[in-house]
């Protein structure tokens, strides 16, 4: 992955998280 996709991907991953109540660290898990 590039960074900015890095970046994006995890943005969008990190907003569907909490909209789904789910923690960040499943974020982290994929970055």
């Amino acid at each position: 992955m590039t960074q900015s996709f890095s970046k994006s991907a995890k943005y969008l991953l990190t907003s569907e998280s909490v909209t789904e109540g789910h923690p960040d660290k499943m974020c982290d898990q994929i970055s």
